[in-house]
């Protein structure tokens, strides 16, 4: 009698619930069958994710090279402990806080990341609001690249916060758990990094105005 060879797990058609809210039922089967070891469900979640990962992780580090370089070290590093997603927070919550690791390291590697323990403690001039701005006087796309601009020559520890929060629409828990701060500590970076992208835009339009 020959015996029968069981059916590999990741091919049995299993029935899966969201690990949590927001996460829809097919991702939460992927994400399963990964960490059971089923590397083309894991190539799936790259899929998913990898554009929007690298999009973001682009602001973090500012060269196109250097992000594709995080971003596959990070999609890496999670292939590695995907055993130990527990699905307390988002899969990809769960991989932003992965790769803003790997750029952090990177960073301290070569010198780029700054702590800001002596920026928290200054004092910091109150900017101008500009958000009341007749739209009619700029077009939204100069506007932009001025932000940008100033998103970029923020320390990283205060340009990952502004972008967590205010590009990307984390929470504060969130972002503050991807960076691995508390809250307060965070809304401090946070706040710093919005006056200071507030002050480059009052300096452009008194600029403008001259």
């Amino acid at each position: 009698m020959v015996e029968a060879v069981p059916t590999p797990a990741h091919l049995l058609p299993v029935k899966v619930k969201p690990l949590r809210p927001g996460i829809d039922a097919e991702e939460s089967q992927l994400i399963l069958r990964s960490k059971a070891g089923d590397r083309v469900a894991f190539e799936q979640l790259v899929i998913r994710h990898a554009d929007r990962l690298g999009s973001v992780i682009l602001r973090f580090v500012n060269d196109h090279e250097e992000a594709s370089e995080v971003t596959q070290e990070a999609f890496l590093r999670a292939w590695r402990g995907i055993g130990n997603f527990r699905g307390d927070s988002g899969f990809f919550t769960w991989l932003y806080r992965i790769a803003i690791n790997e750029a952090k390291r990177r960073g301290e590697k070569r010198g780029r990341w700054r702590e800001t323990v002596s920026l928290d403690e200054e004092a910091v001039p109150e900017a101008a609001d500009w958000s009341q701005a007749p739209e009619s006087r700029f077009e939204q796309k100069e506007i932009r690249e001025v932000l940008d601009r100033a998103i970029a020559d923020l320390p990283l520890s205060y340009r990952i916060p502004l972008v967590l929060r205010d590009v990307q629409g984390f929470s504060t828990t969130e972002a503050a758990g991807i960076m691995g701060l508390g809250e307060p500590a965070f809304k401090s970076r946070l706040h710093r990094a919005r006056q200071a992208a507030r002050l480059a835009l009052e300096a452009h339009f008194a600029e403008v105005d001259r």
